[in-house]
């Protein structure tokens, strides 16, 4: 907790690093800032859970949730397995987060199950990293298992610096018809549209129930100036915090940075925890 509040991080990534090209070790440092992330790491590259565990503490943070990815073209796979040391030692503080790429999965929906029966809480899709669209005719299969689920689906949303992402991939359009399919299901657009798609993101975000804009990898203070065109206090009570960790300069720091925007102590406590305990089930149990 900060200051009270409870602290969900929606959005972390803690790979091996040995599963991982070399634009991520060169993206982690240069976003890292002040943050020694490499100090959850052990000389072999892996996650220590313990450390990991601890250093999310030391930030304030309560629940966690872990991805995964699938992404052999631009930053490498990263399987859902390699999360679980963090789970079993730190079940409390961390969730996992199942994804999937249509390119490699095939029926999309039995390794969805599979990574569902690990104990995931949702399902990303990287498009961008994956170079497919999310209207892909064989992904309307998981998103079908998350509706029955009650699962939310995660979409990253806007640009990539990675070699072998396909940017045209992350506009936020291209989910718009399986939004309008999937009323039932919560849909989070990570990264809130970055770059070129931050009005369209807003605008989805506003104009449907079941749109959520997540804030990793931007910095809390140009938050307006990236959304200037909408009601700010408004869309806020569509934001779910999340940082891309290690891609930040730090929890505590961006939750400070958050608090200075001026939103109502409502707003901005359901952007720390309060959404995303409305889509992620389980998070408190």
């Amino acid at each position: 907790m900060i200051a009270g509040e409870l602290l969900i991080d929606a959005h972390v990534h803690a790979p091996r690093l040995r599963t991982l090209k070399p634009a991520w070790l060169e993206w982690a440092e240069r976003f890292s800032g002040p943050a020694d992330w490499q100090s959850a790491y052990d000389a072999d590259g892996d996650p220590v859970p313990a450390k990991l565990s601890g250093l999310m503490a030391a930030e304030g943070v309560d629940r966690a949730l872990l991805f995964c990815e699938y992404s052999p073209r631009a930053t490498g796979i990263q399987p859902i397995e390699d999360n679980l040391p963090m789970v079993r030692h730190d079940p409390e503080r961390f969730r996992l987060v199942a994804n999937i790429n249509p390119a490699l999965h095939h029926p999309v929906a039995a390794e969805l199950e599979r990574q569902l029966a690990l104990g995931a809480v949702a399902l990303k899709i990287h498009p961008v990293h994956g170079a497919f669209s999310p209207a892909d005719k064989e992904l309307y299969a998981a998103y079908r298992l998350c509706a029955e689920r009650g699962l939310p689906v995660i979409l990253h949303s806007g640009t990539s610096s990675f070699p072998g992402s396909r940017t045209s991939f992350g506009d936020p359009q291209l989910l718009s018809d399986v939004i309008e399919d999937f009323p039932e299901v919560q849909f989070v657009l990570a990264h809130g549209g970055r770059g070129w798609w931050y009005d369209v993101a807003a605008f989805m975000a506003l104009a449907r129930e079941n749109v959520w804009l997540d804030l990793a990898g931007l910095p809390p203070s140009k938050l307006p100036g990236y959304y200037a065109r909408f009601d700010f206090a408004k869309l806020a009570r569509k934001f779910v915090f999340g940082t891309d960790w290690p891609g930040l300069p730090g929890h505590r720091r961006n939750v400070r940075a958050l608090a200075e925007l001026g939103l109502p102590d409502d707003v901005l406590r359901d952007v720390l925890s309060g959404n995303a305990l409305r889509l992620f089930p389980g998070l408190m149990s």
